[in-house]
């Protein structure tokens, strides 16, 4: 699998967690008891938003430290050079 493509796979899939996770507490509004939220409801959101978070937190935090390491070695290769 490409990188691209395992990136857009975590991507989307992180955001349909979220919308799922809405459309279901929501839903969770407007049936019978209308106004409460079932445990189970508040859980899978809860799930929703780890997974989410996770997806996004760590590809941002890999992509720091990738870039970080690049600026150092490119820093050390001109040092070299001199």
């Amino acid at each position: 699998m490409k990188k691209e493509t395992k990136e857009d796979v975590q991507i989307w899939t992180a955001v349909g967690m979220l919308f799922s996770g809405v459309l279901l507490s929501v839903a969770g509004f407007i049936v019978e008891p209308k106004g409460q939220i079932h445990d189970s409801v508040l859980w899978f959101f809860a799930q929703c938003l780890l997974y989410a978070g996770s997806i996004f937190g760590v590809g941002v935090y890999v992509s720091s430290k990738f870039n970080h390491l690049l600026d150092k070695f490119k820093d050390q290769e001109k040092e070299a050079k001199k």
